[in-house]
């Protein structure tokens, strides 16, 4: 039989990124006690009085059809959030709501891109970005981000990738697997490149509440000079603690939304008004657990950090945002897939291998910052010993 060609372009881009993630769940499921530090599942429940509203809202009988754009009350509180933001007027006609950030990102870049277009992205990346790129016969132009850089996608690397075929610039701050947070003069000179190329900017901003104590958000949208080319995407999976909600969106310039709607429609006719009522009074008021998430998460990278730092040759270095620390383990010898592959069979701990990201993490490793700091601890002795048996130290 035939299948379209969007199966083929989508071939190995899927859940055989998260072999290491389905392999621990298939251990813990025979009864063995596996620490589990692949996804970025929020370490607390999602607040009581959002549940409170989406059970009222069931209770009230919003469950019926919405419209493609999104419910009036959610489209008002994001235009509303993202005035205060930005410092501009950001109305109702700008915004698409969609069930999470993944459909935002996926419609934003359909609606964007087509076969023959390229997307310089950033490498790393999340591991889903391979896919919804492939998805639109675009191609990938992967930009390495450097440790000795923070991870910051630099705009001097950028340039001499950027052809005729060029259409989009895709971003992600705070960054995923990095927990980079792009600074002032980073946006200035991307913004730049994307002016003189007439390049769109997609920055993907789920993690903006999560930035760690210190360290300051700037998105290139919040720039006057770049309204009419950025759309941002966001959800309130982590900062609210709510990934099974599916509440998501775009915001861009009115002429982009109005483009997107077809598409949105045709793909899912709207959100579910019940959650669209609660998402509209989650993000009318400061998240009540994004800080502590945020405070918690900091407080354990330094901790991987003290305790793998140095260690046989490893490197930490510290996130500024975000539920992951990186750990580069290229020093031992063996990629991160080996060792993750090895770390879970012999040690039960579950780590993302670099590989899942891109090139550039070959030899690394992606640890969520979700456990409680015991589980953390031990992952971390487990790590070093199984560390020294590559190297043939007695553990």
């Amino acid at each position: 039989m035939r299948y379209a060609e969007i199966t083929d372009r989508l071939q190995g881009l899927g859940g055989e990124k998260w072999e290491i993630h389905n392999l621990a769940r298939a251990l813990k499921a025979t009864g063995i006690d596996v620490i589990e530090l692949t996804i970025g599942e929020p370490d607390v429940p999602t607040p009581a009085p959002l549940l409170d509203l989406a059970k009222a809202g069931i209770d009230a009988g919003r469950l019926g059809y919405s419209n493609g754009r999104g419910e009036a009350s959610l489209l008002a509180a994001l235009a509303a959030k993202y005035t205060i933001r930005s410092g501009r007027p950001v109305t109702t006609d700008q915004i698409i709501a969609l069930p999470g950030t993944q459909t935002a990102l996926f419609a934003t870049l359909l609606t964007l891109l087509g076969p023959g277009d390229e997307v310089i992205v950033g490498d790393p990346m999340y591991a889903t970005y391979a896919g919804v790129i492939a998805a639109t016969g675009a191609r990938a132009v992967p930009v390495a981000l450097r440790a000795e850089r923070g991870f910051r996608i630099d705009p001097a690397d950028v340039a001499p990738q950027i052809t005729p075929r060029t259409r989009v610039l895709f971003l992600n701050t705070p960054h995923n697997p990095t927990g980079a947070l792009l600074r002032p003069e980073d946006i200035t000179g991307l913004g730049a490149l994307a002016r003189q190329h007439d390049l769109w900017i997609l920055s993907d901003e789920v993690y903006e509440e999560m930035i760690f104590p210190g360290a300051v958000f700037h998105s290139p949208f919040d720039r006057a000079e770049l309204a009419d080319r950025v759309v941002v995407t966001s959800s309130i999976s982590k900062s609210h603690a709510a990934p099974g909600f599916r509440s998501g969106w775009a915001v861009g310039p009115a002429e982009f939304a109005t483009r997107l709607l077809p598409l949105a429609e045709a793909m899912l006719f709207g959100n579910q008004p019940f959650i669209a009522d609660m998402t509209a009074a989650a993000i009318s008021s400061p998240s009540p657990v994004a800080p502590g998430m945020a405070e918690r998460y900091s407080r354990r990278s330094k901790l991987v950090r003290a305790r793998l730092d140095g260690v046989l040759g490893m490197q930490v270095p510290l996130p500024e945002a975000g539920m992951f620390a990186l750990v580069d383990i290229r020093a031992l010898g063996v990629s991160g897939t080996d060792f993750a592959r090895a770390l879970l069979s012999q040690s039960h701990v579950a780590v993302m291998p670099g590989e899942s990201f891109g090139e550039a993490l070959k030899g690394w490793l992606r640890l969520s910052l979700t456990k409680e700091d015991a589980l953390i601890e031990e992952a971390c002795t487990r790590i070093i010993d199984y560390a020294k048996t590559l190297k043939g130290i007695s553990a």
